[in-house]
């Protein structure tokens, strides 16, 4: 039924809840104009309100109590930004299950969880919509939902976690290595106390089968897909790439491969002519090929409460005027498929392989000898003057584009060789745009 008047209520005060607080209230006036009703904020919940906070919630919407929120009558929409897939995913269960329309910027809920989730609201005739789970305030979910519905997509890739952005940043601007540059992120507040979610590749993972699941119609079983994060990337790989042409991203890459998905996060190293090889800092950027627009790509902040409350309100206005025209419940995305996920084995890269190894006549040799009986094809090796030890040599090769599986193999006997005391890094390359 139509409405005259949208009430929010806000589940999880932290930094996104409090950025979304903030425009609800900031923005209330406009809010209402664009949606054609009052759009009023009733109540915000959260278990701790002594925390310090950048904005400070009037005391008479604060209240601590999630499933009376859920339950009070008057309120149409409900924002969870509690996180996590534990209360956070009974939160969004109950409000659908009572008609209530959701907004969440939970990337982990929604990439775990979010098919069974969109099928409840279908069922009760609610929104479910979650643009802030990947981005921040970057559009990307509608874009694929909506503008870019019409066409193909063949593949995305991207930068989509600020965090390693700024720390690899660190690294290749200021000639850090990884402690030192993840330091200086988490003193700045850009990572956390614990950066395993970001540093070890779960927060881009969770964001790149949200994505794929979106662009390719199909359920992404998030557990299957292949994630390396940057705790092994050295300052001499920052370096070396550098030297080569190159910069190192932690990217998220989806794609179609013969009908299977190809979806994997990793370290890789980006030529400096491609698009994403000069997004720094804490700036997230996403390219997007589909068979007819070509590339389109979506630049700018991907995480805050600026950034990401904008996305959520985004969605509350949505959410919003579907209910004052009585069009909740559309379902805007749907998994139609179920496409297998390719086996990293079977994925095929060029890649970068530093060596350590003794510094003796015919060593080149014989690692070239263990590559080619694997068919790794060699683009170039050098030599490094870096001093690494006595008697000892640091070797960079760059291969041509070869299976994984096939990597492996060669990697695993050169490891046997006595003269190869070490293979520190081993980094994936992507290619230029076509």
């Amino acid at each position: 039924m139509a409405k005259d008047r949208v009430v929010v209520g806000v589940i999880g005060c932290g930094i996104v809840g409090t950025g979304a607080v903030r425009l609800l209230l900031e923005n209330h006036e406009w809010i209402s104009q664009r949606v054609g009703v009052p759009v009023t904020l009733k109540r915000v919940v959260d278990v701790d309100w002594n925390r310090p906070r950048e904005f400070s919630v009037p005391e008479t919407l604060r209240g601590t109590d999630a499933e009376a929120a859920i339950a009070d009558p008057e309120i149409d929409i409900i924002v969870e930004a509690i996180g996590g897939v534990g209360f956070a995913r009974r939160v969004v269960e109950l409000a659908l299950s009572r008609g209530k329309s959701v907004v969440t910027p939970n990337k982990e809920l929604m990439a775990k969880h979010g098919g069974d989730l969109l099928a409840l609201a279908a069922e009760q005739g609610a929104d479910l919509m979650f643009e802030g789970a990947v981005g921040g305030g970057i559009p990307l979910i509608k874009p694929l939902k909506e503008s870019l519905a019409g066409d193909s997509i063949e593949r995305i890739v991207g930068i989509v976690n600020g965090t390693t952005n700024y720390i690899l940043t660190g690294m290749a601007r200021e000639n850090r290595d990884f402690g030192e540059a993840l330091a200086a992120a988490q003193q700045l507040g850009y990572a956390e106390a614990d950066p395993t979610a970001d540093v070890e590749g779960f927060d881009s993972l969770y964001k790149i089968a949200i994505l794929a699941s979106i662009a390719f119609g199909s359920r992404v079983p998030v557990g299957e897909v292949y994630h390396e994060g940057i705790t092994g990337v050295a300052a001499a790989d920052i370096r070396y790439a550098r030297q080569l042409g190159f910069s190192i991203k932690l990217l998220a890459i989806a794609a179609l491969d013969n009908g299977a998905l190809d979806i994997r996060v990793h370290p890789t190293f980006v030529p400096v002519e491609h698009p994403l090889a000069n997004v720094n800092g804490v700036y997230n950027a996403v390219l997007v090929r589909g068979r007819q627009v070509q590339d389109v790509m979506f630049y700018g902040r991907g995480a805050g409460a600026g950034p990401t409350g904008t996305a959520v309100v985004g969605d509350v206005v949505d959410c919003a005027r579907n209910l004052v025209q009585g069009a909740a419940g559309r379902v805007p995305c749907r998994c139609f498929r179920s496409l297998p996920l390719l086996p990293i084995d079977a994925v095929r890269c060029r890649n970068y392989v530093r060596m350590r190894v003794v510094d003796r006549p015919g060593v080149i040799g014989q690692i070239a000898t263990c590559f080619g009986s694997h068919g790794v094809s060699l683009a170039s090796v050098f030599q490094p003057e870096d001093e690494v030890g006595p008697a000892l040599a640091e070797i960079v090769w760059i291969t041509h584009e070869v299976r994984e599986a096939q990597m492996k193999a060669a990697l695993a006997q050169i490891r046997t060789l006595p003269e190869v005391k070490e293979i520190p890094s081993v980094i994936r390359l992507e290619n230029a745009p076509a």
